[in-house]
């Protein structure tokens, strides 16, 4: 046994080893032994013949062995939490030299870090960003493997792993790394697709290089003109009018695929870095004339160049120079610059990738304002800006960024394009009022805009204005506004509160426009605004809205109907006007009736709604004895509507109608119905 615990104390790993597998033997014989002895001492007594000076030895030298071995344990683990101590300060030194660019530091910090701790993760993970960073990628690769032995589930490392999977060209490995982010964690669906996107860009640039290298070399004129005459755009100290020309011959000889991937590798998109003339003249604040024809010719040429081909957009983006200057090309005032300036960014604006790239490369914040602009313009910008606007609308990211300058700078700009609806481009601004309906779907800037009493205002302006002109531009401004309130109104304010008696009366107004759109949505907004206020309510029931309402659902439409039934729901639930009215206005209650058999259960449920609050009229449920309404209420209270509410809304109508008129008690009671009916009271009671 002093022999065993010499080995364990040795520092021979191979000697070491030997006698922690022995000791393991040991323990184990000895457990095996005491289960032995214990069966023993159950079935039978034993006569124990080993002398008891022998027996006591070996007793003490084991216990002798069990204290060494877990003194060392103990030893181990206070050595490890010291190293682990000691690595956690090299990685924040390591972290601090990568941070300030001094990479080979970085590697060096995170060596004597593994070095008091091999199997740290973060190590590894950290060492291989570094490597990455100094293209050293095998190495990366293999710190990866090593973290991934750590934790085979760390995404940070199958991450790396493809970063540098990819800069070998190693397609498939790359795509390999990227599908096991996927698997471990499938919120990272949009990581992954970044990803995969990037390799694909890159696998294709690469081929689109080769083949073009092998046509320039086969002798095509197009590939030797590009070359030539960026070279020619080269020559220093020539007259400005000199390299415009250059660079209008050069965007006409861009045609195809190969001519753009031929311009990227002849170093095309260093022309402004690489000439003083061009990029002074493209980045003039007050352009003389020759300078804003250089900026024109810069910028077809960079649509030439980008159409279609998502490495050269993405490259054109990381130059500085155009990367600045593009929100001042927007706001320059110079027609000319603006028109083509707008066309470059639609290349990016109408797909996915594209959009992707402006929100990488570019600050967003103030492009909502600067677009919004382009609303007074009377020519093809405006629409040109309100479509890259569109759909720039649909990433969550813009919308984010839009959120800062939202009240400073955009609402005041909003509402006074709304307030001179007649002055401005009308297409134009239907279409940007749309735009911020589709902002209102995030909550924050749903919220701003609910709150500016300016922009309710000027909202009411532009009803009060457009509904007495008849032109199509003007509809469409009214259709699109009226979309916007929809929309604010699902907030809740005090300055809604106030503004609802005159949004409702002025969607009063609008039922009597010939545009069926215009009237469903002022419906809709009807049914809003009146659930903020109940002297609304008692304007509109004044105004005669119930028999309005009626009407319209006598005419149909499930939408339209949908938001009658709703306003209807919000002025009898507390109106005894509009209670009354509603009975007068239909006449045993046949409208409702009819749409309690609708397919559509909100249908199903406010006319419920509507004829449970309309009953306490007296004579309402008197007058409808000789109807089915008994067994269409129990058809839905009793579980044929999915929907709790629905339910509900029926067992309170039916509770109501039994209870106003108990004849038709013995209706419900030949269907077998007064479980159901019991069961409504206490809803009945609460209401």
């Amino acid at each position: 046994l002093g022999n065993l615990v010499q080995g364990w104390s040795s520092t021979d790993p191979a000697v070491k080893e030997k006698a922690v597998a022995e000791a393991e033997k040991r323990l184990h014989d000895e457990e095996t032994k005491q289960e032995e002895e214990t069966k023993a001492a159950v079935n039978r007594t034993v006569i124990n013949t080993t002398p008891s000076g022998t027996a006591n030895a070996e007793a003490a030298d084991t216990g002798a062995f069990l204290a060494a071995l877990e003194k060392d344990a103990k030893e181990r683990a206070k050595r490890r939490k010291r190293n682990e101590h000691l690595a956690n300060a090299l990685k924040e030194k390591g972290n601090d030299a990568f941070r300030k660019g001094h990479y080979v530091l970085a590697i060096q910090r995170y060596t004597e870090g593994l070095e008091k701790l091999k199997d740290k993760q973060e190590l590894y993970t950290n060492r291989a960003q570094a490597y990455l960073k100094l293209h050293e990628h095998e190495k990366a690769i293999k710190d990866c493997e090593w973290a991934l032995k750590c934790n085979e589930k760390c995404i940070k490392a199958y991450f790396l792993m493809g970063k540098a999977h990819l800069a070998l060209k190693h397609y498939r490995e790359s795509r390999q790394c990227y599908e096991k982010i996927l698997q471990i964690d499938p919120q990272k669906e949009s990581l992954f697709k970044d990803c995969m996107n990037e390799v694909n860009l890159e696998e294709k640039r690469v081929k689109d290089e080769e083949r073009a290298m092998k046509e320039a070399q086969s002798g095509k004129l197009a590939a030797l003109a590009i070359k030539e005459l960026l070279q020619k755009l080269e020559r220093p100290d020539q007259e400005i009018t000199y390299y415009t020309g250059g660079v209008r011959l050069l965007a006409g000889a861009i045609k195809d695929c190969t001519e753009q991937t031929l311009f990227r590798i002849n170093n095309g998109f260093s022309i402004l870095k690489d000439n003083e003339v061009l990029r002074w003249g493209f980045c003039a604040e007050q352009k003389t004339t020759a300078e804003v024809d250089l900026a024109v010719s810069l910028l077809i040429l960079w649509q030439a160049v980008c159409t279609g081909n998502e490495e050269n957009q993405r490259l054109l983006l990381t130059q500085p120079d155009v990367s600045t200057q593009l929100p001042n090309l927007l706001s320059s005032g110079v027609s000319e610059i603006q028109k083509e300036t707008l066309a470059l960014i639609s290349l990016y604006s109408e797909n996915e990738n594209g959009r992707r790239l402006l929100l990488r490369h570019q600050a967003l914040t103030g492009w909502l304002q600067i677009l919004m602009m382009f609303v007074s313009s009377t020519d093809a910008r405006a629409s040109s800006a309100m479509n890259i606007l569109s759909d720039l609308s649909q990433e969550e990211r813009f919308k984010i960024q839009c959120r800062d300058l939202l009240p400073t700078g955009v609402l005041p700009l909003f509402t006074q394009l709304l307030t001179s609806a007649k002055l401005v481009n009308q297409a134009a601004l239907a279409c940007c009022v749309g735009i911020m309906g589709n902002l209102c779907a995030d909550a924050a800037i749903r919220r701003q805009m609910a709150e500016c009493r300016e922009c309710w205002q000027a909202c009411l302006k532009l009803l009060g204005e457009c509904s007495d002109v008849s032109t199509p531009k003007h509809q469409e401004c009214l259709f699109a506004v009226l979309g916007l309130m929809m929309n604010l109104l699902l907030e809740s304010n005090v300055i809604i509160q106030d503004f609802a008696g005159d949004i409702s009366g002025s969607c009063m107004s609008l039922l009597r426009n010939k545009d069926g759109r215009i009237v469903t949505r002022a419906i809709g907004v009807l049914s809003r605004s009146l659930q903020a206020s109940s002297c609304a309510v008692e304007a509109a029931v004044t105004r005669g809205v119930v028999k309005l309402m009626i009407k319209f659902l006598k005419a149909g439409g499930e939408i339209t109907s949908n938001y009658c039934l709703k306003t209807l729901s919000v002025c009898t639930r507390s109106n005894r006007q509009a209670q009354e009215d509603l009975v007068k206005s239909d006449k045993g209650f046949s409208v409702l009736l009819k749409l309690l058999d609708s397919e559509n259960e909100m249908i199903v449920g406010n006319a419920a709604f509507c004829l449970g609050q309309c009953l306490v009229v007296p004579g309402a449920a008197a007058s409808l004895l000789n109807s089915n309404v008994v067994m269409v209420l129990l058809k839905h209270a009793g579980g044929d509507a999915t929907r709790p509410s629905v339910q509900e809304n029926a067992a309170v109508a039916l509770g109501k109608l039994c209870v106003a008129e108990p004849r038709h008690i013995f209706q419900l009671r030949k269907l077998n119905g007064l479980a159901i009916l019991n069961s409504s009271m206490k809803y009945v009671q609460s209401t």
